[in-house]
């Protein structure tokens, strides 16, 4: 009996239409939105349909941007991802399956701060379509909710009205296309 050899399919990241978002309540009442502009990661995929994918994420944390350069250090600081001593936080693929409805959550490991827990996030494949120039492409997002506490992301302070200056809850938002290896 002949032994099955499964041949996975390569794909690169296409930086130039790929981001990486988040979001986070300020003084409760507004959201303060951010993103990470230097990332990289290996893509493989089941077959050429982008089945069953496995993503491999590695986000720098010094590249952390939210438009104002006094928070943007802060947040680098040992007050929060301590940047010099946690450069990178990085996500890696578990597993997929599809729910009743045909919504698709990609579980896996993400590791910030030091710390590595297991999540599950919502994800939407887009489809494969060609470029212009004829390179096959593959689209998806990956969103969801962690708790920066459980990473050990725990500054803030109290507001005069009980509330807090930050929320722990981050919105997460992973728009990624996809080039298809040669």
């Amino acid at each position: 009996m002949e032994k099955e050899i499964l041949t996975r399919t390569q794909w690169t990241l296409d930086r130039n239409h790929s981001q990486i978002h988040f979001q986070i309540r300020h003084l409760m009442i507004s959201w303060v939105s951010g993103n990470f502009t230097e990332f990289h990661g290996s893509f493989e995929s089941k077959d050429d349909n982008f089945e069953n994918p496995s993503v491999d994420l590695t986000v720098k944390v010094d590249s952390i941007s939210t438009g104002n350069n006094d928070r943007d250090e802060h947040l680098r600081s040992i007050d929060f991802f301590d940047a010099g001593q946690y450069p990178e936080i990085r996500f890696f693929s578990k597993g997929i399956h599809t729910e009743v409805n045909g919504k698709q959550r990609i579980s896996g490991e993400i590791n910030i701060h030091g710390i590595s827990r297991e999540i599950t996030l919502d994800m939407e494949f887009s489809g494969i379509s060609k470029d212009p120039w004829g390179n096959e492409k593959a689209g998806f997002s990956i969103s969801g909710e962690i708790n920066r506490n459980d990473f050990g992301i725990n500054w803030n302070t109290t507001l005069e009205n009980g509330g807090i200056l930050i929320g722990n809850h981050v919105k997460i938002r992973i728009d990624l296309q996809l080039a298809k290896a040669a």
